[in-house]
């Protein structure tokens, strides 16, 4: 894998780069669709590449680990090939969904056992095994195994986890080297930068993923409830150690709003199921705020989504066609609203990657924000 910054913003952290993959170009800053289950829910191959068009997709080892399960991967030649992907795509390291099973799973040294949602069988992820799983998955980056901490969580405790984390780091890059490739193209994997809301801590990681001098770090552990300024805290705090020439990941994040913010602090890349999954409730992101399609208000409205053209949605359907979808319950609704959704967020780290190159993203954010932050 190889990263370029290309341009800087005079004005704030923000840069304009290049990541290229054995599976092409990724320009940053970059939002990354997720695909949880080899699917961007909702959402059909065809429109996701000529409607939404992202350099690169997420799939989740937590998900695709218990279904369709590594074995029919494997045989299938890789994610890529199974769900007809011929772009990039990033692994997380099941730690968040692990995370999220507060009441199905045990942490100790040696990894996590936990209960499956689908049948409640048992089941171990160790770092040496979770590596094993993204070798079979095939993704392009994959991510170390890490403790995402919960939100408030305890100095403590949100100690002893990012130690345990930075151990498990040694140990997934310990096995990596000793388990190649499967598919004829290069991993790369992306540590965990962990420590809760504790600038000590975030600090203290940050220094020791630099010097593990991986090709790319991400940054893991918020957007986990916590206020939104202590997430601003913490990754201004985290990229201004990581190395500049380095991508970073800021995992699981979030509102448009936070994306443009932390694009100014020095992130490149963003994931998270918030466009899909609002599409879902009828939740629609626009330059100018955001839209619950299901008021009676857009009944008659046969204007755009979004009146600036934005998506491909804007110039096919009208605010008043995708309420009556909603109303009548009709499942092309929730599909015309998530493509939308995307189309948005792929809209604005694009605009921001050209406002950054052309030295005016700062006011362009700064009024964007405001605009954002509007209903509708």
């Amino acid at each position: 894998m190889k990263f370029t910054v290309h341009s800087k913003d005079n004005n704030s952290k923000a840069r304009a780069g290049e990541i290229v993959t054995d599976h092409g170009k990724i320009e940053t800053p970059i939002f990354m669709p997720v695909g949880t289950v080899a699917s961007v829910k909702g959402v059909h191959q065809t429109e996701l590449k000529e409607e939404i068009n992202p350099d690169i997709i997420l799939g989740n080892t937590y998900h695709l680990y218990l279904r369709p399960k590594t074995n029919i991967l494997e045989q299938a030649g890789g994610l890529h090939q199974f769900m007809n992907w011929d772009r990039n795509i990033l692994t997380d390291s099941g730690g968040y969904q692990v995370y999220s099973l507060s009441q199905r799973r045990k942490i100790n040294e040696e990894g996590v056992k936990f209960k499956s949602h689908i049948d409640g069988s048992m089941h171990l992820f160790t770092p040496e095994y979770v590596m094993d799983i993204q070798r079979s998955i095939g993704a392009d980056i994959m991510m170390a195994f890490d403790e995402c901490t919960p939100y408030p969580c305890d100095y403590n405790y949100a100690k002893q986890s990012m130690h345990m984390t930075h151990r498990w780091l040694q140990r997934c890059i310990d096995h990596l080297e000793r388990s190649p490739a499967k598919y004829g193209y290069e991993q790369t994997l992306f540590p965990i930068v962990q420590g809760s809301i504790y600038k000590d801590l975030r600090k203290q990681s940050a220094e020791f993923i630099a010097s593990v001098e991986a090709e790319g770090n991400a940054i893991g552990g918020l957007s986990v409830g916590e206020p939104a300024e202590e997430m601003y805290a913490m990754t201004e705090v985290v990229c201004d150690i990581l190395p500049a020439d380095k991508p970073r990941y800021l995992m699981g994040v979030g509102t448009p709003i936070n994306i443009l913010e932390n694009i100014a602090l020095g992130v490149d890349m963003f994931d998270c199921v918030m466009p899909t999954r609002n599409a879902r409730n009828g939740m629609l992101f626009t330059a100018h705020g955001t839209i619950n399609i299901k008021n009676k208000k857009w009944e008659n409205d046969f204007s755009p989504i979004d009146e600036m053209g934005i998506t491909f949605v804007d110039t096919h359907y009208s605010k008043a066609y995708l309420r009556h979808l909603f109303a009548a319950n009709e499942m092309l609704g929730k599909q015309i609203a998530s493509i939308h959704n995307l189309g948005f967020y792929l809209w604005l780290v694009r605009e921001a990657r050209k406002r950054i190159i052309d030295g005016s993203f700062t006011e362009w954010k700064n009024k964007m924000v405001k605009q954002m932050d509007n209903r509708l």
